[in-house]
């Protein structure tokens, strides 16, 4: 394969006349020298560099006579040039070089350099030659010449008279009659009888011909369109020994092209139009290709006729000129040995091209020998495991860049072009062959390693390609000092010189080598295949490898000509798999031959028929190789074959496979059959099939395990510039576009599957698909076989008799990914083909279902476009449900978001344009309340004027934009928003119930839920605190909070009577004459707090306030002056612009007075504190905590705040509590259910968790003024009914509420804090993004 890289060459033609201008470029066997034909100029130019030698001009006077020059031919030893004419004659050219040493051009190097001067052949390499041409003789056919074409020693020319000569390359015709095409009998086909039809009438003449060497024979043209083969029946070229063929059907054949290697001939067609877009398309008038096909000459322009129509200004310009395509090629071209590796190797003329992957990847555990090698100097491979026996998905897909090797110019100056080249298993190591000896690359050391001595490098011609085993590489080649065949082995790691060489004379030329294992198989120029083993040899210091002749095949009489054999290798592929064979040391050494003869894959297999001899009877080192079978044919039109050697129990279908490239006919497969769970399999059932499927690259490597093929691409890029404007400025080159290579990859699984299903292979399918389920691409593998037949199947115009969708379906169910699978070829599928997709796989309710039944909400959501399209709104609301409710059980709240505007566009009908629903759930830092950073609360009235009997702050709420928020305030009378409302209080009162606050709070915060507004409704319902103990536990757990421990030294301790107490709570506590201004300081402490909070939690103060006195209202000035006189240092207001970060507060924070560096701790204290330090729990969770303190505190649920006040163990939240009670009326039965908590919680610490003692002594007093309290309340209200607050405003909700219920089915609820797992675990895993935002200017308080 070739791909075209940058942009073109223009070559500087001498200017000239019109008739000066190149239309025909032809270039020698050797492809050194090109002959550039003019319409009255023969100009020869060489290859490297690119430069004009000679040109001959003819004399206007001789001009006239011949006519214009029209085609050139070469002899096969570049000693001559034939040239045609228009008026019939043909010019003989003799090529001779100048006498003397004489160059035209050679390099120059700098004085003292020691570049290749001592070099033998350095003249004829370096230099450009100088050359005469001389017309030495004239040939006249009296009729216009149409075509000619170099045959060996003789030159055949057709004439628009219908005739054929036979020209010696002197000049003369020996006396041999022209051949009429008239007399040569043409037939449908070779085989056919003699007696053909003749041509018949008198006009037929050829128009183009071309001679193939491997069919000896000609393709041609003729005038009227038809096309044809002309071939000798026996060695004599006369008129009764030709035969024609002929297809029937083509009558516009213009020109012909032929591949000997293949034995193709390619016509071309005057029906056949290239799409091109320019107005004025570029005209290729001739082409050539150069030196191992690195280059393509092109003569282009506007034709040598209309430049003269033209202004003089563009003719210049528009005058066809010489442009030279540069490309590069694949290593398959020339050395198809390496097909058993996985790397893309592509050669360019001075560099190479490999798709080794990221430099930071590890080496592979197979490269023991490397490793071990450059251990002593460290380096670590930057492309191990490229090659590798044991890779994962591999870095050779990489990225999509190439690693570039450029080829050594030292090498490069003698030894132009490079023919072969090679890269080893592991990608380590490269080795590249030019025109003479060899050199090689480590992609470790980044070095080039050439022979020492250039005499033996110059002595050797690689002939049959070169290989990598192990650390060695083996060659064949031409000793030309000693005129011998030769096959060497030399070892990468010693210096390059034949003393480290290990040499075996061979008998004849080898065409081609290949490595399989520790055998080396060779293919030579007299038909014959030679198997070599090749073992390592430590000889003392030096190691070298060791070849014994093995086996010798002759396969001359299958083989016509030896140049038709593209490739050979060995493999371990056979028509019998593994299981059939009688020994596993069989298995093994089941080795067969394939040969690629001119596209058809031909194997020999060992012949197994004989009696066997048994392993144990004979010496391993002589064991008798079997013979081999008689050859099979495979395939046809095969370009590449890839084996590999590895071995994989789980992926045998993959391994023991043998893959096929078939050019325009796309790729094959050989694929094993294996019975499933090892039983005997049927005699009646072929062990291998054939499975034929296209793929759209070029493949060039298989990866076996990962089931992709690799390749190349080209990708242009069109040159668009001022230039381009004005014509007459315009550059040739920029016409073409400037070409890259890109690297690519094919998955091609769904291709084998779907060929399997076809053939009712349903078993072997599935044992192929479960050893390739772990691919990271296995999910769209099922989604592309699916939907590529689901296309064919429901757009076919005619009634498919056996739809392969049905079996596709259900194939597709044995994966857990079925559900995606189904959805998303749906989603990327029309409308239309819906129904015949879902009437294969199931219905879409049922899929639905299935989804919520396994858990799967993101592709619950999928289906419900589906639904939403398929079905009516009342079906698509009723699923909808379905999945809100359980989103909001485990905590999905971006599904939740999308479920709501869902949802939304249902009932105010815009249904036809769904909401997009992601089918991954997009990561969101849910753990915190994030919805509240949004939410300002200002306190819009001093707290003075707030109404005692009020709970709630009169508040402004500014709802989150997106949305959630326009969700609040868009169309909040319409029913569709009550339902919603309705399913989210409803879960709102579940999380209560079962005392998850934490959720709670996540779910608010996710889903924009009015929290306090709610709870203020369900403030003596749902929201009040049946069973406190069994609240304080779940609290504990659900926020992580330790339970708080008696440490061994309280007795002794300053603490245990509540003499000291941290600041914090002073300043809470001193604050209760105000329950307003309370909450401020509860929930915003100031900056400069924040700058000491490390010394908050471990801090004792010199302040020793007594506690029952600690919450009068007489220190309330006493406390505040000395604060509120530092001014903004530490200012707290009394109207604070309380947002939702500020009230947050971070932790128990302490004011410390500057002589606190002053105190002394005893040991007892620092106890103390370090015990109060772990009953703490994560900050985190006190912020959120201290949140939702300040929430129910709104809302007016005191019992909760009561709970949130022990948990935090804040004797101030406590006070506080009390002081609200004090001056508020507040329900009976609510102050009934904090006394009776309170004792409850009493009676479980001291029976369960002492640790709470402490603390509740400390709250005593507050308690006992509770007690006082709720006798004064509860005797009036003594005799009156439990139902209390049924106000009718608090009835109405509650009944549509249940009215919602019954209407639309609830989700049962689940045990009881079991549904708090999804978000604890959200929480986890974005804590510490929590935490960064929670402290980027979260406390700041400003004072109005």
């Amino acid at each position: 394969m070739y791909f075209l890289s940058g942009w073109p060459k223009r070559l500087l033609c001498p200017l000239g006349s019109p008739a000066e201008a190149p239309f025909h470029v032809q270039s020698d066997p050797q492809r050194t020298f090109f002959a550039v034909l003019a319409p009255v100029r023969l100009s020869i130019w060489y290859s490297r560099p690119s430069v004009l030698i000679v040109t001959y001009k003819e004399p206007e006077k001789s001009s006239s006579q011949f006519g214009s020059y029209k085609q050139a031919e070469w002899r096969p030893d570049s000693t001559m040039i034939a040239v045609s004419t228009a008026y019939g004659y043909i010019l003989f050219f003799h090529i001779t070089s100048t006498r003397g040493d004489k160059y035209l051009y050679e390099p120059v190097y700098p004085k003292g350099s020691p570049q290749m001067k001592g070099t033998p052949h350095f003249k004829d390499e370096q230099c450009a030659p100088a050359l005469n041409l001389e017309m030495r003789k004239i040939l006249d056919l009296q009729a216009p010449i149409m075509s000619l074409q170099s045959m060996l020693e003789d030159l055949l020319v057709a004439t628009s008279d219908g005739l054929l000569h036979l020209i010696h390359w002197e000049g003369m015709t020996n006396g041999r009659k022209a051949i009429n095409l008239c007399t040569v009998p043409f037939s449908v086909d070779l085989q056919s009888s003699r007696a053909g039809s003749f041509l018949g009438f008198a006009d037929v003449h050829i128009r183009d011909m071309e001679y193939c060497a491997t069919l000896d024979g000609f393709a041609v043209v003729f005038n009227d369109g038809k096309i044809g083969f002309i071939t000798p029946v026996s060695s004599r070229f006369t008129a009764e020994q030709l035969h024609g063929v002929w297809p029937q059907d083509v009558v516009d054949g213009t020109c012909v092209a032929v591949n000997n290697k293949y034995r193709l001939m390619a016509f071309g067609c005057a029906s056949y139009r290239s799409d091109g877009t320019k107005k004025d398309p570029l005209k290729i008038s001739s082409m050539s290709w150069g030196a191992e096909g690195y280059h393509l000459w092109v003569v282009s322009g506007f034709g040598a006729h209309n430049t003269g129509i033209e202004s003089d200004s563009k003719s210049i310009v528009k005058q066809p000129g010489i442009l030279l395509f540069q490309f590069i090629k694949s290593v398959l071209t020339v050395n198809p040995c390496m097909s058993n590796q996985e790397q893309v190797l592509l050669q360019g003329e001075d560099r190479l091209y490999l798709n080794c992957g990221e430099a930071s990847q590890t080496q592979s555990a197979r490269s023991s020998s490397a490793r071990s090698e450059h251990k002593a100097g460290g380096a670590k491979s930057p492309f191990a495991d490229s090659g590798l026996e044991t890779q994962g998905l591999s870095i050779l897909l990489g990225h999509r860049h190439w690693h570039v090797v450029q080829i050594s110019n030292t090498y490069l100056e003698s030894n132009w072009p490079i023919r072969f080249s090679a890269i080893d298993k592991l990608g380590q190591n490269i080795a590249v062959v030019g025109k003479f000896g060899f050199a090689h690359y480590s992609l470790l050391t980044k070095k080039w390693k050439l022979f020492g001595n250039i005499t033996q490098e110059q002595n050797m011609i690689v002939t049959g390609g070169l290989a990598w085993w192990n650390d060695f590489i083996v060659l064949a080649c031409y000793n030309i000092s000693d005129r011998q065949e030769e096959l060497r082995v030399y070892l990468r790691t010693s210096n390059l010189d034949n003393a480290f060489a290990h040499i075996t004379k061979a008998q004849a030329e080898t065409l081609l080598l290949s490595v399989f294992r520790d055998v080396v198989i060779v293919f030579r120029a007299d038909c014959s295949i030679c198997l070599y083993s090749i073992e390592r040899k430590s000889d003392g210091p030096n190691t070298t490898a060791g070849i014994q002749v093995l086996q010798e095949v002759s396969m001359s009489r299958y083989i016509p000509h030896p140049f038709l054999v593209v490739s050979v290798t060995l493999t371990s592929v056979s028509t019998e798999n593994g299981i059939t064979l009688k020994m596993p040391q069989q298995a093994r050494d089941a080795e067969s031959i394939m040969l690629n003869l001119a596209g058809q894959l031909i194997m020999m297999q060992r012949d197994r028929s004989g009696p066997q001899i048994r392993e144990k009877d004979s010496n391993p080192n002589q064991r008798k190789l079997l013979p081999f079978c008689p050859p099979v044919v495979l395939a046809q039109s095969v370009e590449n074959v890839w084996t590999t050697c590895r071995a994989n129990k789980q992926k045998r279908h993959l391994l023991e496979a043998l893959w096929l490239s078939c050019g325009g006919a796309g790729m094959k497969v050989w694929l094993p059959l294996f019975p499933r769970d090892h039983r005997k399999p049927h005699s009646f059932l072929s062990q291998r099939i054939m499975l034929p499927f296209h793929i759209n690259i070029y493949p060039l490597a298989v990866l076996f395990e990962d089931a992709l093929v690799l390749g190349a691409v080209n990708d242009t890029l069109l040159y668009d510039s001022l230039y381009t404007r004005n014509s007459a400025r315009e550059p040739l080159e920029v016409l073409f576009p400037y070409c890259v290579v890109e690297r690519t990859s094919q998955i091609y699984l769904h291709h084998i599957l779907r060929q399997l299903l076809v053939r009712n292979l349903g078993e072997q399918a599935l044992l192929l698909a479960q050893s390739c389920a772990t691919l990271p691409y296995f999910p769209h593998v099922l989604e592309l076989m699916l939907h590529e037949v689901l296309e064919e199947e429901a757009t076919s115009r005619e009634p498919i008799p056996d739809p392969l969708l049905p079996t596709v379906a259900k194939f597709i169910t044995e994966f857990p990914l079925f559900l995606q699978t189904v959805v998303h070829c749906a989603r990327k599928t029309e409308y239309a083909l819906w129904n015949y997709l879902f009437a294969a796989v199931g219905n879409p309710k049922d899929l639905f279902e299935e989804c919520l039944m396994a858990q799967d909400l993101d592709t619950a959501a999928s289906y419900l476009i589906i639904l939403q399209n398929m079905e009516v709104p009342a079906v698509s609301r009723q699923h909808a449900t379905l999945l809100f409710n359980t989103a909001l059980e485990q905590g999905k709240w971006d599904l939740c978001r999308h479920m709501i505007r869902f949802l939304k566009a249902i009932g105010s009908g815009e249904s036809e344009t769904p909401p997009s629903t992601p089918t991954a759930q997009e990561p969101s830092s849910s753990g915190g309340f994030e919805f509240f950073r949004n939410r300002s609360i200002s306190l819009s009235q001093s707290a003075e004027n707030v109404p005692a009997s009020k709970f709630s702050l009169q508040k402004t709420l500014s709802m989150p934009s997106g949305p959630s928020g326009k969700r609040w305030s868009k169309d909040s009378d319409c029913a569709e928003n009550m339902y919603i409302d309705m399913m989210l209080w409803r879960h709102a009162r579940r999380l209560l119930e079962e005392v998850r606050l934490k959720d709670l709070g996540c779910f608010a915060a996710q889903l924009g839920f009015e929290l306090i507004s709610w709870l203020c409704k369900e403030r003596t319902r749902a929201a009040r605190v049946d069973n406190f103990v069994l609240a304080l536990k779940r609290l504990h757990k659900d926020f992580l909070w330790p339970l708080p421990i008696i440490p061994a030294s309280s007795l002794s301790s300053p603490f245990k009577n509540g003499k000291y107490r941290t600041v914090g709570e002073q300043l809470l506590k001193s604050q209760s004459a105000d329950p307003f201004l309370n909450l401020e300081i509860d929930a915003g402490v100031s900056r400069v707090q924040r700058s000491q909070s490390w010394l908050g939690n471990i801090g004792p103060t010199h302040h020793e306030i007594d506690t029952a006195s600690s919450h009068g209202p007489q220190m309330q000035d006493a406390f505040l002056s000395p604060l509120s006189s530092k001014g903004d240092e530490c200012s707290i207001g009394s109207a604070t612009d309380l947002t939702e970060s500020s009230s947050m507060v971070d932790g128990d924070w302490t004011m410390v007075d500057e002589n606190f560096s002053t105190l002394s701790l005893t040991q007892s204290e620092l106890e103390h504190i370090s015990m109060e330090l772990a009953s703490k729990g994560p900050h985190k969770s006190q912020v959120q905590l201290r949140y939702l303190l300040h929430i129910f505190m709104e809302a007016g649920c005191l019992d909760w705040c009561i709970v949130i006040g022990l948990i935090l163990r804040e004797s101030s939240v406590i006070n506080q509590i009390v002081v609200l009670i004090q001056s508020s009326e507040v329900d009976g039965e609510m102050l009934q259910n904090i006394k009776a908590g309170l004792h409850a919680v009493d009676r479980w610490a001291s029976a369960d968790c002492p640790g709470y003692k402490p603390f509740l002594n400390i709250i005593k007093p507050q308690v006992q003024k509770l007690s006082e309290l709720t006798e004064e309340q509860v005797q009036p209200e003594a005799f009156q009914p439990v139902t209390v607050g049924k106000t009718p405003e608090h009835a109405g909700p509650r009944a549509e509420e249940s009215r919602g219920c019954s209407g639309h089915g609830s989700v049962p609820q689940g045990e009881v804090g079991g549904g708090s797992l999804v978000s604890r675990k959200e929480e986890d895993t974005t804590r510490a993004e929590e935490e960064e935002s929670f402290q980027d200017g979260t406390y700041d308080c400003s004072v109005s």
